[in-house]
């Protein structure tokens, strides 16, 4: 019977000690915070799964796309970028990736970065037949200029972004003017959101650029107008994002690449970890719909991460193990 007990106890001790090696090889990890709610909502909904259900101990430290990235491929640090978009930094990317100094996992916005001109939801569905850049260039009487009704309107973002040089550029490239069209200048971030709320209050027409996923979409729902072109990369980069080519041809909003990566060195340390960011993802609606609630409500990153994990178990209970999905639950 005391060898029974003595066996007892060393097979608990070996179980006990493999979970604190298995805690143990987490350990600490980084975690890049961008600046924009999406990505900073999901860095916030990475740190409490690793570190609750996980038992990671995980800290969010500052970031921006371009030098994160850099870094990581560069230096190991930070350890996870939960929102990286890509092809903002093609060629350091596609160099980390190809030598191993970064790890690619889930693709984080599983509809990629939208940019493009679009219509109002309820317009629309009032207007079935309006689907395409040809479509509107049949009618610019729908879509009334505020400062001369007889033309119509494409409202553009303020100068300096690079989609407010596209939608220029592609105004051109589609004859816009020459089917009684003009190019609306918004001026400012704020004004261009502002023309959307007041069409949204009027549900009046509406026709210009935006992209997803943003709070203002969750908020106003908008349907993205499609092109009978698909995207040339090389003349995307040639002419439609140059403000000055005098020639751009008609062409397609390329989908932004956006995927979580890793370091080489924390995918091996941690690959309990890196089995749920390589299911970790969630659709433009769900991340519009939540950072909307977080504008709406004034609300952090990390009350917005606790608001998605209250609300969507369904959801993130698919990307981690039913052991973390308990103690995850509990911790909320």
């Amino acid at each position: 019977m005391a060898n029974q007990y003595f066996k007892t106890g060393v097979a608990l001790g070996v179980l006990l000690a493999s979970g604190v090696v298995r805690a143990e090889s987490c350990g600490d990890v980084t975690i890049a915070n961008m600046n924009w709610q999406s990505a900073e909502v999901m860095a916030n909904v990475d740190k409490i799964i690793l570190n609750q259900g996980y038992g990671c101990n995980a800290d969010l430290v500052t970031g921006d796309t371009v030098p994160t990235i850099t870094s990581m491929a560069e230096k190991g640090r930070p350890d996870i970028v939960p929102e990286g978009w890509i092809d903002l930094v093609p060629d350091v990317a596609k160099a980390g990736l190809d030598s191993g100094k970064l790890v690619q996992a889930a693709k984080s916005l599983t509809d990629g970065g939208a940019q493009g001109w679009w219509i109002p939801k309820y317009f629309a569905d009032a207007h079935p037949d309006i689907k395409t850049f040809s479509d509107v260039l049949r009618h610019p009487e729908l879509f009334p200029a505020p400062e001369d009704p007889k033309k119509g309107a494409v409202y553009n973002g303020p100068q300096g972004w690079g989609g407010t040089v596209v939608t220029s550029q592609l105004f051109k490239a589609y004859n816009f003017d020459k089917h009684g069209f003009v190019l609306v200048d918004t001026g400012s971030a704020a004004g261009l959101d502002g023309s959307i709320a007041q069409a949204y209050e009027r549900k009046a027409p509406w026709l210009g650029y935006y992209w997803a996923p943003t709070a203002l979409l969750g908020k106003y729902p908008m349907v993205k107008l499609q092109t009978e072109v698909p995207n040339d990369a090389a003349e995307w980069k040639r002419c439609n994002t140059v403000a000055d080519c005098p020639d751009p041809k008609p062409n397609a909003w390329p989908v932004d690449r956006v995927y979580t990566l890793t370091t080489p060195g924390f995918a091996k340390r941690s690959p309990v970890v890196m089995e749920y960011l390589s299911k970790r993802a969630w659709s433009n609606t769900t991340a519009n719909s939540l950072i909307a609630w977080m504008t709406d409500n004034q609300a952090t990153g990390e009350e917005g991460a606790k608001y998605f994990l209250k609300n969507n178990e369904a959801l993130w209970s698919q990307w981690v193990t039913p052991q973390a999905q308990a103690k995850i639950k509990a911790s909320l």
